[in-house]
């Protein structure tokens, strides 16, 4: 698939839309505006890949709805070089904004074929600020922490306090919590070695975060 005049304009019309829903982050709508989000969806889904909404994709998953995207994103406060760890790559969408506005990202999939098709989609869009890892999320990657910012993409029934632990002093982790019915979007900052902010935002549906890889 290609990238064309008709794909940036419908991706300008869809910035606008997020525009409009509150996002004020010109970082994050300039990343929307550029990343070609056809590409990451099947070919079937290319007329209607710029509608507001999410998708399925392998595996079961879903590519998260654009404002969602966003949201989160505008939440995180992202700062060129920051070193952000993303649990949940899925199609690899999220953690190419992230890197697209100059992050440092290390990506962790439980599930290989979409770890693999993310890794594709990287190299396709020459993103190579980008680390994918197929492992479990819940353990994080404490071997590069501690992380400026995390981002999860998927429900977890309660604070992934594993992951709190592999933020900076200072640093931010944007979850979405709570059982498939009911989610919050919490933003958590780490204040000191053993203390933290916890602050309950909107509520939102994901996927639900699970343990353990899937091959």
């Amino acid at each position: 698939m290609q990238d064309g005049y008709r794909h940036k304009g419908l991706r300008k019309q869809l910035v606008s839309g997020i525009r409009e829903k509150g996002i004020t982050d010109e970082g994050v709508l300039k990343a929307i505006g550029k990343l070609p989000r056809h590409l990451f969806l099947d070919r079937a889904f290319e007329e209607i890949a710029y509608e507001d909404r999410a998708f399925p994709i392998a595996s079961d998953q879903t590519i998260s709805q654009p404002y969602t995207v966003a949201y989160q994103t505008e939440l995180l406060e992202i700062k060129r070089r920051d070193m952000v760890m993303e649990v949940g790559t899925g199609s690899g969408y999220q953690a190419s904004i992230l890197a697209i506005m100059g992050a440092r990202v290390f990506t962790i999939e439980r599930h290989k074929a979409l770890h693999d098709f993310s890794n594709k989609m990287f190299e396709k869009l020459g993103l190579t600020q980008i680390r994918s890892y197929h492992r479990d999320g819940y353990k994080g990657l404490a071997e590069f922490a501690p992380f400026d910012k995390i981002i999860v993409t998927a429900a977890a029934p309660n604070i992934p306090n594993n992951l709190t632990k592999q933020l900076k002093i200072g640093g931010v982790m944007i979850v979405p919590v709570g059982p498939s019915e009911v989610q919050y979007m919490y933003k958590i900052t780490r204040l000191s070695a053993d203390k933290y902010d916890y602050k309950k935002l909107h509520r939102f549906r994901f996927v639900p975060f699970l343990k353990g890889t899937v091959d």
